[in-house]
């Protein structure tokens, strides 16, 4: 048991991740402070919440493109709403925040499941359509700090127990979804569905029906992120997080979530997510330009990609050989 934690993608990565903060700690100890690490995790925790949705859509053989796209259309809704009523609580801009992502997600998994469009062509086609709605209700115009309610903006950074609530908000999904996938009937059919569609079809498994909720969950992370970010950076306009969808892909990589389906773990995305937050938050420290960011995630998730190929194979040729000697 000890060795297989050893040799797990988790344990490697959480290794890997350990390097990289003493090797930065050697040229800048105060980066490995208490309260930096929590500042980092607070400025990762949006990719988290991607990161742990997307995690569920691979796991089904499928992929959202549209997450960022999402996340930029829901926090502009949430944000002309809050110009519009400032008075409205914060508790129902969230479920507002939730419900509309949840509804976009739905329209991802609607269209794979019932039309039968390629997850890849359907989420580029949305991704591309949120973009052009928030264009059009806002006529191209930015909201800004000073048309925000204080109450709009203070809730991410609201602190409990020394972390803000946006920390809390990433800490909650990840609780929420890993007994998700690991003890309800949806996670052990994403499972399933991303192992051996056929199989998972011929034990009673809806494929496509599993594929859509699992669409629907990422929509309602996206939507949730979408409040959190517009209200923490006080300001929505189109182009917010315009490529962050590279960054959910990559994290979600990088932490051994095979783009072939049915292998993963929600720990997985939260280190991938992790290791890409604090590359984004060292790069400054070091002076090296932010823009390598998106060499580097790409490169990451070349790398990963061909590690998860590669352990593929390697258990491909446990299985034969294991035939062979039983033959």
């Amino acid at each position: 048991m000890l060795q297989r934690l050893l040799t797990s993608r988790e344990a490697l990565l959480l290794g890997a991740i350990a390097v990289l903060l003493g090797l930065i700690a050697l040229r800048f100890p105060g980066f490995v402070a208490p309260a930096n690490l929590a500042s980092v995790f607070n400025d990762t925790s949006p990719l988290i919440l991607l990161a742990i949705g997307q995690m569920i859509v691979i796991l089904t053989k499928c992929i959202d493109l549209s997450v960022a796209a999402n996340l930029a259309l829901t926090g502009m809704v949430v944000a002309m709403i809050n110009v519009a009523a400032p008075g409205l609580p914060v508790v129902l801009i969230v479920v507002i925040a939730i419900t509309l992502g949840t509804a976009l997600g739905m329209v991802n998994g609607v269209l794979v499941w019932k039309l039968d469009i390629p997850p890849i062509v359907v989420t580029l086609g949305t991704m591309t359509i949120f973009r052009g709605i928030i264009f059009l209700i806002s006529d191209g115009k930015w909201v800004n700090s000073h048309e925000m309610s204080a109450a709009f903006k203070a809730f991410p950074r609201a602190e409990i127990l020394g972390l803000p609530m946006l920390s809390w908000c990433a800490i909650l999904a990840v609780i929420v979804f890993t007994v998700v996938m690991s003890r309800t009937t949806l996670g052990r059919a994403a499972y399933a569905v991303g192992g051996n569609p056929h199989a998972a079809t011929y034990t009673g498994i809806n494929v496509g029906r599993t594929q859509f909720w699992a669409f629907t969950l990422s929509g309602a992370l996206a939507g949730l992120t979408g409040y959190l970010w517009v209200s923490r950076y006080a300001v929505a306009y189109v182009d917010i997080a315009g490529g962050f969808e590279l960054d959910v892909v990559a994290a979600c990589v990088i932490g051994g979530i095979s783009i072939a389906g049915g292998i993963g773990s929600v720990g997985g995305a939260v280190l991938g997510a992790l290791f890409l937050g604090v590359i984004k938050n060292a790069l400054p420290v070091v002076n090296i330009s932010p823009f390598w960011q998106l060499a580097i995630s790409g490169s990451a998730i070349i790398i990963a990609v061909a590690l998860n190929a590669r352990a593929n194979r390697e258990k491909g040729r446990i299985i034969l050989k294991s035939a062979e000697h039983a033959t």
